[in-house]
């Protein structure tokens, strides 16, 4: 299968990083949890939605993985990342990690981000992930996530 160049970029880190995971690029939107939950045949709790938030003083990304089923706190993140957070804008998400609101990945960015990565993902055996674009997915398990991201396990749904 072809995939499109940013689909691309997210297997190739795959496979540079060590990881077999096969991305799925498909005909249908993956935009939202509920439509990649129904695009990987899962649980909304089981995609993990890639979040960018920016620090308001100063202006660092962090970047949080969360459960589709979940909505972050921004209260809870604050004492995590030492600062207040605002959800970032569209332009700062594609500045920061190369992708689009919609496809971010876990891994293949464009910079370094803080990655915490919510606890409630850890307690499934499989999770699915965008993978660069809007309409491209991969299966993975929490521990994948948690080496590919470096990411700091934390409490943060709202």
């Amino acid at each position: 299968m072809i995939l499109s160049s940013a689909a691309l970029r997210v297997q190739t880190a795959l496979q540079e990083q060590g990881f077999s995971a096969q991305i799925r690029e498909l005909p249908e939107s993956t935009r939202t949890a509920a439509q990649a939950a129904r695009a990987a045949g899962c649980e909304v709790r089981q995609i993990v939605k890639s979040l960018v938030f920016r620090g308001k003083t100063s202006g660092r990304p962090v970047l949080v993985e969360t459960s589709g089923a979940n909505r972050v706190s921004e209260f809870k993140l604050a004492p995590l990342v030492g600062e207040p957070v605002e959800l970032a804008d569209p332009a700062f998400v594609r500045e920061q990690t190369g992708f689009s609101i919609g496809g971010v990945p876990p891994l293949a960015h464009r910079h370094p981000i803080l990655t915490l990565v919510d606890a409630d993902l850890l307690s499934y055996s499989t999770i699915w992930a965008a993978a660069g674009t809007p309409n491209a997915i991969f299966e993975l398990t929490p521990s994948d996530l948690l080496r590919m991201t470096r990411g700091v396990v934390a409490s943060v749904k709202a």
